[in-house]
């Protein structure tokens, strides 16, 4: 389907609207930003503000396990490339860490001081530099505009370098934007500054995958039909990898509650990214 003819008759500014959507959403920043505060403060094993480059948002956090490190989590946040900040998501990383793996967490310039093409070549060096600190396998999970940007690392194009690929073991998009061309028809595109060109060079969705990594959507199904169809073309789209695995629908979550499965060492989502 062409985006002229999937564009037909969709509110594309309700499309995205997750926060309306979702009992108590606007809630929902505050209750992130308790969780998160509360866990940094009771993790000893941090290393906080690590720059990656010379960016004022050029920095990440990184959390390690307390006994041996099996290897390294990256986990890219959401907010639609404008908005929010790696220290909302702190807790995330207490599934992982159970498990023994250390979890970065990269913050990223956003638009509209950064364009999206720009954050994909940044995130590419957060990733870098938290490989420099942990040895061992590489996993990558991002949520919303997170997810779009770990499925990037996953495209042939990707920034990463070889040597790096070559520890790229898993790739998780929760709940991710893999095709940005319905974006300019929404009005954050004021801020994001999408042409066409953008739109098409950064969606995963009209790329290749990188061959042999292991890669998922994983989408509440309780998500706005929008979200649900983004994890379903990249899906079908990467299907002829015999690495990517089928959409993951989890039931009972939403856009705002479907990364909590990774605070529990025991959740479907834990597992899936850590087997």
């Amino acid at each position: 389907m062409s985006t002229t003819e999937a564009e037909t008759g969709i509110d594309w500014e309700d499309a995205f609207n997750n926060g309306d959507h979702i009992p108590g959403g606007d809630g929902f920043p505050a209750i992130w930003e308790q969780r998160a505060h509360a866990f940094r403060d009771g993790w000893t094993g941090s290393d906080l503000g690590v720059a990656y480059g010379d960016a004022r948002r050029e920095k990440l956090d990184l959390f390690r396990p307390k006994g041996a490190t099996k290897g390294l989590v990256v986990f890219v946040h959401g907010g639609y490339w404008m908005k929010m900040d790696r220290a909302l998501w702190s807790d995330l990383a207490e599934g992982p860490l159970a498990h023994g793996w250390a979890v970065a967490m990269p913050s990223y310039t956003l638009a509209p001081e950064a364009r999206i093409s720009t954050i994909t070549t940044q995130i590419g060096a957060a990733i870098c530099k938290a490989a420099q600190l942990v040895a061992g396998p590489i996993r990558l999970t991002g949520h919303s505009a997170g997810g779009h940007l770990v499925s990037r690392m996953a495209c042939a194009d990707t920034p990463l370098p070889k040597p790096i690929v070559a520890r790229l073991t898993k790739v998780i998009s929760l709940s991710g934007v893999h095709d940005l061309r319905p974006l300019r028809r929404h009005s954050m595109n004021a801020t994001l500054g999408l042409d066409q060109a953008e739109a098409v060079a950064e969606s995963p969705v009209l790329k290749d995958v990188l061959p042999g990594i292991p890669f998922a959507c994983w989408t509440g199904a309780l998500e706005r039909p929008e979200f649900l169809r983004q994890a379903q073309i990249l899906s079908e789209a990467w299907a002829g990898s015999e690495a990517v695995h089928p959409a993951v629908f989890d039931p009972g979550r939403h856009h705002f509650d479907v990364v909590d499965g990774l605070k529990d060492p025991d959740h479907p989502l834990t597992r899936a990214l850590l087997s």
